[in-house]
């Protein structure tokens, strides 16, 4: 699967989702360390990526209808999380291969204790 890793997220995660065989683009290697959410997400629709960010304001459906996208992950973690926290909670979702086969025209909140997709799984 192919996923496109938003520049809020630490390295790491880059090195994770490799590891789990994903094809990967990083938003600060492939010039977009300061895009706007607008060339974020066009970007993923155009390279037919998942998009893994913190960045909430991609969890507004009316913005980011789910169904025009291969996904979208939205981690919501404290502000204080650490690298390594993050990569944890992105670690236990993606060991979970019901969610991944999913997740293509979805929106998934993915929190430290929960996951809730949108619209719902049956």
């Amino acid at each position: 699967m192919r996923f496109l890793i938003d520049a809020n997220l630490p390295r790491s995660a880059v090195a994770l989702l490799v590891g789990f065989g994903h094809e990967v683009d990083f938003a600060r290697d492939i010039g977009m360390a300061s895009a706007p959410d607008e060339e974020i997400a066009r970007r993923a629709k155009e390279t037919s990526a998942a998009l893994l960010t913190r960045d909430l304001d991609f969890a507004d459906i009316r913005r980011y209808p789910p169904s025009q996208y291969a996904g979208i992950v939205v981690l919501r973690l404290a502000d204080d999380a650490t690298a390594v926290e993050i990569v944890a909670v992105i670690e236990r979702f993606f060991k979970e291969h019901q969610f991944l086969d999913a997740l293509k025209g979805r929106l998934v909140i993915v929190e430290s204790d929960r996951v809730r997709f949108r619209p719902p799984l049956a």
